[in-house]
C-alpha cells in the first residue's frame, strides 16, 4: 500500500523547526511529506483567501494541512484544489499529538463513588434567592446534596420553607443542626440527611425518620460512639460514621488514623468526611487538598464527604473535589496513576513547557522583516521583536522602554495596549511556570476561560485588513 502523501503549509520562520518535527513524526506515523513555504514570515498571520492566492500544490499530494492560527473558511481550498485542508494544530510542536502520537486519549471520567455535600455556611442569614442560588450553584459544581448550615444557639423559624424551596427545585437537601425543632422541620418538608448525632441528641434523634452523622461524644475514642450505634440501630435509622477530619496543628495525623481504624472495625458501614477542615483551615490553594483527600475516601471506600465553600482561596473546592473524585476513582479502577488525564487540576502551572532557545529566538529575529511584534517568555525572561530590533529582560517595563527608546516611534494607545496585555501575559507565566503563547490565553486548568484575541477581534471589525491589529503596527 502506497504511502499517503501529505502537504504542510508554513511561514519562513517557522520552516527549519516544522522540518525538525516532521523527519521523525513522518517515520513514526508512516506518511511522506512536502513542506509549502509561503511568501510571509510568520504563519500565524495567513488568511484562507491569501493562501487561496499564493499555494501551489504539488502533484501526488493528498492531503493538505495548514497552521492551526490560519483563519477563513476551508471549503474554498477544497474546491479550487480538489483536496481535502486541515488546519494542524496552533502550535507546531503539538503536530505529533495532532497525528495522535505522543499523547494518550483522555478517558471520559464520568464514573465517581464519593457523594458530595455542599454546605451552605449560615444558611439562616440569607435570603430565599440567594439560598436558592448558592445551592444551584454548587449544583452545577457537582453537589449531590445540598447541606444547610444552621446556627448553635439558635433556631431558624424559616428552615422548613427553605428546604421546600430546594426541594421544590429538585435539590436533595441535609441539615445541619442539634436543635430538635430544626431537626423535626426540615425533615418533615423534605431533608433526607441530618449532621450530626451522638450521645447528646441521640434519644430524640433516633424517633426523626432520616438518617444520621455519628460522631464520637470524645473524638478521641471511638469507643464513645458505640452508644449512639446500638441505639440508632435499635431504632432502625440508617446512618453513617464521620470520625471527624481534625485541622493540622490539632489532631491532623491522629484523625486520618481514626478513619483507617472505623473502616477496619465497621468494613461496611457508610462513612464520610467533612474535608473543609482542612480546605478552609489550610492556607494553602485547596486543590490539591481535595485531590488527596479524595484519594484517601476512595481508598477507604468513605462514599461522603462534607464540603464548602468560605475562604477565598477554597472558593472553587466544590468543583476541585468533584474533578478529584473522578480522577482518583478512574485511577484506582483501572490501577493507573493519576496524570495525563487533562490537567483540569492543574491551575497554577501547566503541565508541560516548551522553549525555542536562544538560537532560535536570534535566528528569527534576525530574519524579521516586518513592522508585527512578536512576543515570547522563557528563559527567564520576556521576548519582543520585530524588523526593527530584538529586546528582552526580566522586567516588561525595561523591555517595552528600550524598545520605544530603540525606534523613536510613535505608538497608538490600542497598539500600547495590545503590548502591555501580551507582556503582562507573559510575565506572569515565566513567574509560575506556564506556557506563553502569543495572541493565546493562559491556561488556568478548570478555571481557564478563553479570551478574544487580537487576531480574532480583527473578524469582527467590517472593513478592516489583515494588517489592522495591534500586533501588525
Amino acid at each position: 500500500m502506497s504511502r499517503e502523501r501529505l502537504l504542510f503549509v508554513t511561514g519562513r520562520l517557522a520552516e527549519p523547526s516544522l522540518k525538525v518535527v516532521l523527519q521523525p513524526l513522518a517515520e513514526k506515523v508512516g506518511f511522506d511529506y512536502e513542506i509549502a513555504v509561503l511568501g510571509i514570515s510568520v504563519a500565524a498571520l495567513m488568511h484562507v483567501n491569501w493562501v487561496q492566492r499564493k499555494l501551489k500544490v504539488p502533484a501526488g499530494v493528498s492531503r493538505v494541512i495548514l497552521p492551526g492560527w490560519c483563519t477563513g473558511d476551508l471549503s474554498p481550498l477544497s474546491s479550487q484544489f480538489g483536496l481535502p485542508f486541515e488546519r494542524g494544530p496552533k502550535d507546531l510542536f503539538d503536530l505529533p499529538e495532532h497525528f495522535g502520537k505522543s499523547k494518550r486519549a483522555i478517558p471520559p471520567l464520568d464514573d465517581y463513588s464519593i457523594e458530595i455535600l455542599a454546605e451552605i455556611n449560615h444558611a439562616p442569614r440569607l435570603s430565599e434567592q440567594e439560598l436558592l442560588s448558592q445551592a444551584v450553584r454548587y449544583q452545577q459544581s457537582g453537589a449531590n446534596v445540598i447541606d444547610l448550615g444552621c446556627i448553635p444557639g439558635e433556631t431558624w423559624p424559616g428552615i422548613a420553607a427553605a428546604v421546600w424551596q430546594l426541594r421544590s427545585e429538585g435539590l436533595r437537601v441535609s441539615v445541619d443542626s442539634f436543635d430538635q425543632r430544626e431537626v423535626e422541620s426540615a425533615v418533615e418538608a423534605g431533608a433526607e440527611l441530618v449532621l450530626s448525632c451522638n450521645g447528646t441528641n441521640v434519644d430524640w434523634a433516633s424517633k426523626v425518620p432520616a438518617e444520621f452523622v455519628v460522631i464520637p461524644d470524645d473524638l478521641r475514642n471511638l469507643d464513645s460512639w458505640n452508644g449512639t450505634i446500638a441505639k440508632l440501630t435499635e431504632a432502625g435509622r440508617s446512618f453513617r460514621l464521620d470520625p471527624v477530619l481534625e485541622p493540622i496543628g490539632f489532631g491532623f495525623a491522629a484523625s486520618l488514623q481514626r478513619y483507617f481504624e472505623t473502616r477496619r472495625r465497621f468494613p461496611e458501614t457508610p462513612m464520610m468526611m467533612g474535608v473543609g477542615n482542612l480546605t478552609e483551615l489550610t492556607e494553602v490553594d485547596s486543590a490539591g487538598v481535595n485531590f488527596l483527600l479524595a484519594a484517601i475516601c476512595e481508598e477507604l471506600q468513605i462514599a461522603s464527604v462534607l464540603a464548602t465553600e468560605v475562604i477565598n482561596w477554597g472558593t472553587t473546592a466544590v468543583r476541585e473535589f468533584d474533578l478529584a473524585r473522578r480522577l482518583v476513582r478512574h485511577s484506582l479502577q483501572n490501577r493507573v496513576l493519576p496524570k495525563h488525564l487533562g490537567g483540569q487540576l492543574v491551575m497554577l502551572r501547566d503541565p508541560k513547557r516548551r522553549a525555542l532557545g536562544d538560537e532560535n529566538l536570534r535566528t528569527m529575529a534576525g530574519q524579521l522583516t516586518d513592522p508585527n511584534f512578536r512576543v515570547f517568555a522563557e528563559g527567564g525572561e520576556v521576548h519582543l521583536m520585530n524588523r526593527d530590533g530584538y529586546w528582552h529582560g526580566s522586567d516588561p517595563y525595561e523591555v517595552f522602554d528600550e524598545m520605544r527608546a530603540s525606534t523613536g516611534g510613535s505608538m497608538t494607545a490600542e497598539h500600547a495596549f495590545y503590548l502591555g496585555m501580551e507582556l503582562s501575559k507573559a510575565r506572569t507565566a515565566l513567574t509560575l511556570g506556564k506556557q506563553y503563547i502569543q495572541d493565546e490565553t493562559l491556561r488556568w486548568g478548570f478555571l481557564t476561560v478563553d479570551e478574544i484575541s487580537a487576531l480574532k477581534r480583527r473578524k469582527h471589525r467590517t472593513g478592516e485588513s489583515e494588517s489592522s491589529t495591534p500586533a501588525a503596527e
